[in-house]
């Protein structure tokens, strides 16, 4: 993964070292004595050209080429051997060199810069002093034209530094301004999903930034989704019983004594009915409601007791119960209790008496399964991926019920993490398995 740390880092990293190298260069270059006698045309190969041409062709020679470069770069040069006497008369006036020599160190600042080098010939190995004198103008003259290399250095690399601040600039703006696009339809619910797909592609912390913020978009699309569509649902169910209480109510008012006596049953039936339907909305809202922290929970012991309350409240109906010993997991033991419940009861509705209910739970791994399985009819297969839906109930039930139970129970699984696999037993009946991990990782 490009990392935006190394990219950042790399970015102020290179404008330090351009800075820090040119100011080095600059600082060295400015009125220093070697950069001067490296640099400037008119010394800078005066030494061994002049050292040649002395031994080889004369003091005559020699001074007349010291002559030339004075006419030329307006430098005077004077030349001593190791005994500090002149080698040839040079092109600095005596009356010159005598009046800088009477200068003190404080006094008043000479009209030239003066510099000295030494020479040893290759050839004679004998070792000349060669002292320069330029005058100030003529060197700040040279200065303005040597800086313009340098300078054009640095605006190149302001211009270069320029540009790849703009790049990664951009390289972090335009992701934040498309998240914070993608943030402001989130808030106005015209979120698309994928909206950020592109951004997601790239290998830096902002494509995972963009593939979490999908993921987040579209869970919460669902969710509201749901919650919509359960609204929707939830209208229509308590329609049907408020129409019929209307209409027992309706008939009771018209009614005389006798028959108002007979209307009672009826209304406190679809009254029941009513106060069951607002009971298991209630139940699925505290499933998404719950906030509590999970907890340890002794699988074993709320298997018995939910055995027990399912066979007290239909004693027809046998519940088996095979479940490993010693099972436990991190969970929240009110929503296992009500799934597993849930399943239960929706069995008891299917099972033909006579029939044992099977309840097994098992460890599988890092997951803990816990089944129930009816010998009733099942599902027909096409109706099976929308078991679980509030409110849906398969075609050609006649058992009584709301459609919630699986909804309970299919919520619980996914609080913890896990899922409720809904399905027809190979050897006939329905079988419910609600897989749970013995840590929560699930999200409300």
């Amino acid at each position: 993964m490009r990392s935006l740390f190394w990219r950042i880092l790399a970015s102020f990293w290179l404008a330090i070292a351009l800075v820090a190298g040119l100011s080095i260069l600059l600082g060295h270059m400015l009125n220093q004595d070697a950069w001067i006698l490296s640099r400037h045309p008119g010394i800078a190969n005066l030494a061994p050209q002049w050292t040649e041409r002395y031994e080889t062709q004369g003091a005559d020679a020699a001074q007349e080429f010291l002559e030339k470069r004075k006419r030329r770069y307006h430098i005077d040069v004077q030349v001593l051997n190791e005994s500090g006497d002149p080698v040839v008369r040079g092109t600095f006036p005596r009356r010159a060199a005598a009046w800088e020599a009477r200068q003190h160190p404080g006094e008043e600042q000479l009209p030239w810069r003066r510099l000295t080098v030494e020479y040893t010939s290759p050839k004679t190995a004998e070792t000349y002093l060669l002292i320069y004198r330029i005058p100030h103008p003529e060197l700040d003259a040279w200065h303005r034209q040597s800086l313009i290399w340098p300078l054009s250095a640095l605006g190149i690399a302001l211009v270069v530094l320029t540009l790849f601040s703009l790049l990664v600039t951009l390289s972090i703006t335009r992701p934040l301004s498309r998240l914070r696009g993608a943030v402001h339809d989130l808030g106005q619910t015209t979120y698309q999903q994928n909206s950020l797909a592109r951004l997601a592609s790239r290998r830096d912390e902002f494509g995972v930034l963009a593939t979490d913020f999908n993921r987040m978009g579209a869970r919460l699309q669902s969710l509201i989704g749901s919650q919509r569509q359960l609204l929707r649902d939830v209208s229509h169910e308590l329609r049907s019983p408020l129409a019929r209480l209307k209409i027992a109510l309706a008939l009771a008012e018209r009614a005389g004594p006798q028959e108002r006596e007979k209307l009672w049953p009826r209304l406190t039936r679809e009254c029941d009915r009513l106060e069951s339907l607002i009971s298991e909305i209630l139940a699925l809202a505290r499933v998404d409601a719950d906030q509590a922290s999970a907890e340890h929970v002794a699988l074993n012991a709320l298997l018995g007791a939910v055995q027990k309350d399912a066979s007290m409240a239909a004693p027809e109906q046998s519940v088996q119960l095979l479940a490993e010993p010693d099972l436990s997991l991190n969970g929240w033991p009110t929503m296992i209790e009500r799934a597993v419940d849930n399943l239960l009861r929706n069995a008891q509705r299917f099972n033909p008496p006579g029939q044992p209910i099977e309840l097994s739970a098992a460890r599988e791994g890092e997951h803990i399964t816990i089944k129930v399985r009816d010998h009733g009819p099942g599902v027909a297969e096409e109706y099976l991926a929308q078991l679980g839906e509030p409110f849906f109930r398969a075609p050609g039930q006649t058992a009584a019920g709301h459609g919630l139970g699986l909804a309970i129970a299919r919520r619980a699984a996914e609080r913890h993490g896990g899922r409720l696999i809904l399905g027809n037993h190979p050897d006939g009946g329905f079988i419910a398995t609600l897989e749970l991990p013995l840590e929560p990782n699930g999200t409300l």
